[in-house]
């Protein structure tokens, strides 16, 4: 941590909440949001308004802070050398992204499992490492290319596969305004390209339900 980021606690109900920023960019983000404000109409020295320029930098830099993460180091932290061989499946984990073209949001869930090849990690430093990823400006594709690919080099398993099923705001509020869709993509390597009966598996547990 750097000598201008902050670490700062609120405590409410017992609970603590803390948030870790970098005064300097905060001042300069919130500055220009100050500026925009302006021109979109809006009087930023309005007493709603007045704090909105800072509240906005925060919010960015909360959710891009993945540039500040190591993904490959979040999976390494917690690697096992372990004799199993089948399917490890970590399925209906939250993402949340912002679209790089329109910065607006995008969420839904991310349905990820490996075949381990002598080594498993610790289970949740998969959904960590879909936050490292995820928390950054993105495109679902990339997204879910980026964690296909660290999990395969990082483990070295005989196959990942990474299924993401997003809504995205981009096309809900603006542009075709189309608020039921879903946009679902996909990333195989190993086994799970190689072989249908493994992908049909993976395919058929994520939809699975165990009630």
């Amino acid at each position: 941590m750097s000598n201008k980021d902050v670490l700062k606690g609120e405590s409410r109900d017992g609970y603590v909440k803390i948030d870790r920023y970098n005064e300097d960019k905060i001042e300069a983000v919130a500055t220009h949001y100050k500026d925009i404000l302006g021109q979109l109409g809006e009087n930023p020295e309005r007493e709603g308004l007045l704090k909105t320029p800072e509240r906005v930098a925060k919010a960015l830099q909360y959710l891009t802070h993945g540039y500040d993460l190591k993904p490959d180091e979040i999976l390494r932290s917690a690697m096992f050398e372990e004799d199993y061989s089948q399917m490890v499946v970590v399925k209906d984990i939250e993402v949340y992204s912002m679209c790089e073209h329109h910065m607006l949001p995008f969420f839904g869930k991310a349905h990820i499992a490996y075949i381990p090849n002598g080594h498993i990690v610790g289970l949740s430093k998969i959904p960590r490492v879909v936050d490292a990823f995820a928390r950054r400006l993105q495109v679902q594709e990339r997204l879910t290319n980026e964690i296909r690919d660290c999990i395969q080099n990082t483990l070295s398993p005989m196959g990942v596969a990474v299924v993401i099923e997003c809504k995205h705001l981009c096309m809900s509020m603006r542009g075709v305004q189309k608020q039921n869709s879903v946009t679902t993509t996909s990333a195989f390597t190993g086994t799970f390209l190689s072989n249908d009966k493994t992908r049909a598996e993976f395919l058929r547990l994520i939809t699975a339900s165990l009630d």
